[in-house]
């Protein structure tokens, strides 16, 4: 059995999220599987996770700030985007193998796939069997160093009816995903969340 994604922490203030259509309760925002968690005295961006199932010792995989956290406790709360859950976590790197070798070390969760397109190459673990996956992207380029959080994909019920809560202002068109039968939009940086992050159908 592999570690379990509790938390995502983010930077920053609530209310960009809060405009995006997510309810905050107590800086946090509870979804289906793994939550996110507000940490208001961090700069924005995507700054670490909270894994369950990971030894205590570890802070870092492969440069990635780690904790270990006990499991959640289950709350349920009606966003008005309709978000019920994270897709997807991106990190990226310069050594692929570098970094996946690390993320199962920790975690045990093992390389799904590999996936090459042009001069990127995408790596995926899943945590915890049916939870979060973890792409990992290497990009030509990328200067030696340590892997790091990029951003987030969301599901949501109806992504047409969140583009239109959310406004062309905040969220771009709604296209199709590289997932076959999927779609997704991406978030704008005016609204203030501090890291990239799209919406998807489930």
């Amino acid at each position: 059995m592999s570690a379990r994604a509790e938390w995502l922490v983010v930077g920053g203030p609530p209310e960009p999220w809060e405009r995006l259509g997510l309810v905050v309760v107590d800086g946090t925002i509870p979804l289906f599987g793994p939550g996110i968690r507000i940490d208001a005295s961090a700069p924005p961006g995507l700054v670490r996770w909270q894994l369950s199932g990971i030894d205590e010792s570890v802070t870092s995989i492969d440069g990635l700030a780690t904790e270990a956290a006990a499991p959640a406790t289950p709350v349920y709360v009606e966003h008005r985007n309709g978000a019920i859950g994270l897709d997807h976590v991106v990190v990226t790197t310069n050594d692929l193998a570098r970094t996946c070798q690390a993320v199962e070390a920790a975690t045990g969760a093992p390389l799904r796939r590999v996936r090459e397109v042009g001069e990127i190459r995408q790596g995926f673990h899943r945590l915890g069997g049916g939870g979060l996956i973890v792409e990992v992207v290497e990009r030509a380029g990328l200067p030696e160093g340590p892997a790091s959080f990029w951003g987030f994909v969301l599901n949501v019920e109806d992504l047409d009816a969140a583009a239109a809560l959310i406004g062309p202002d905040g969220i771009g068109e709604v296209k199709d995903a590289v997932q076959p039968g999927r779609r997704i939009a991406t978030v704008r940086a005016e609204l203030g969340l501090g890291l990239p992050v799209a919406l998807m159908t489930p």
